[in-house]
């Protein structure tokens, strides 16, 4: 499988530094518009541990989103416990302040870490595949397109690809955050994972352990696409209009505060596109046997946003640390890390020619 994503990689309009001639196209003559087409080359560049695209690199890839998201979903647990309980019983908790108080006075300091060890399995396989297989599926779409139309609807890939990839990885997520969201909601049900997985499948088999998927789906892809595409976007127009200085004259250091200030920006959207979606995930995971739409009407209007400033602050830190992580990741392992897409000579030349550059 992976030999074909090499295959893919060498034509990546995403890649690097490295460009080379398109095989089976002769050399361009002088005033040609579209002679060649510049394509990423998949050889290791000097520094780096593996080529763009192997099996290496999308392994490293999904290596990164596991400890991105499983640590960073984990570190908030107590965050998390205290929104989950808002959404559910919004007279009781109030706010995050006195949730958290009260949350510590009633049960004790350990209460504050229910459910993090579902958390820290469930969000480290949603790391895997939303990391890797949003790697694969940039390069894969960007191939299908050519290089001149990913450029020009490179937000639109970045969103395609995301979603595709976040499909995947909520399915290896949605048992676990079931689990995860009953034992902080529901007082007797589990205080465990090995207590409360079994319990949830003995009572309700497979479908109490998916039931929550499509609202999972509802809340995690506009999320996803909001934090690929933002954050790519986003660190584009950094390097473009604050940095003082081309990408690659900045330090690894330097490369990777700008990749932390880009998370936060996107972390801020992505917590209210999603926030709904998450609000209908608590509610249906609570209430047995209701339906997504069930939990919404029950919510009404203004219980679908309650709990949105929290939500706010835990996933613009979150979102932030992880870009921070999967980055410091890639600079670790010293995997290929292309710079912002820059418009292809072939598409200048067009535009050029058309009076419109």
């Amino acid at each position: 499988m992976f030999s074909s994503f090499r295959e893919v990689a060498k034509c990546n309009p995403f890649f690097s530094p490295f460009q080379a001639q398109c095989e089976g196209r002769a050399p361009a003559k002088d005033g040609a518009l579209v002679p060649t087409r510049s394509l990423g080359a998949a050889a290791a560049a000097e520094g780096d541990s593996c080529e763009f695209g192997s099996a290496k690199y999308y392994a490293l890839c999904g290596f990164g989103g596991i400890l991105s998201c499983g640590l960073t979903h984990t570190a908030i647990v107590p965050l998390d416990l205290v929104k989950c309980r808002i959404q559910v019983d919004p007279g009781k908790y109030r706010n995050l302040i006195y949730g958290l108080r009260l949350t510590f006075t009633e049960e004790g300091a350990r209460a504050l870490a229910k459910g993090w060890a579902p958390t820290f399995i469930g969000y480290s396989l949603q790391g895997l595949g939303k990391f890797g297989f949003y790697e694969i599926f940039k390069v894969f779409y960007g191939n299908l397109l050519g290089e001149e139309y990913s450029y020009t609807y490179r937000t639109s890939l970045y969103l395609a690809a995301s979603a595709s990839a976040e499909f995947f990885a909520d399915i290896l997520l949605a048992p676990w955050e079931a689990t995860k969201v009953r034992i902080q909601t529901m007082p007797g049900f589990a205080n465990t994972l090995r207590e409360g997985f079994p319990k949830i499948y003995n009572a309700e088999g497979i479908n109490g352990l998916y039931k929550g998927l499509p609202p999972l789906w509802m809340r995690q892809i506009p999320y996803t696409m909001m934090k690929f595409a933002c954050f790519e976007r986003t660190v584009e127009a950094l390097y473009k209009h604050v940095v003082p200085k081309p990408r690659a004259d900045c330090n690894k250091g330097e490369q990777l505060v700008v990749t932390f200030v880009a998370g936060y920006i996107a972390g801020v959207f992505c917590a209210i596109v999603s926030h709904p979606a998450d609000s209908v995930v608590s509610k249906l995971n609570n209430d047995k046997g209701s339906t997504a739409i069930e939990a919404a009407k029950a919510l009404g209007m203004k219980g679908l946003w309650r709990g949105l400033g929290v939500r706010i602050l835990m996933i613009g830190t979150l979102t932030a640390l992880q870009w921070f992580i999967y980055d410091l990741v890639k600079v670790q392992f010293r995997l290929p890390r292309p710079p912002p897409p820059e418009m292809p000579e072939s598409l200048k030349l067009k535009l050029e020619a058309a009076g419109k550059l």
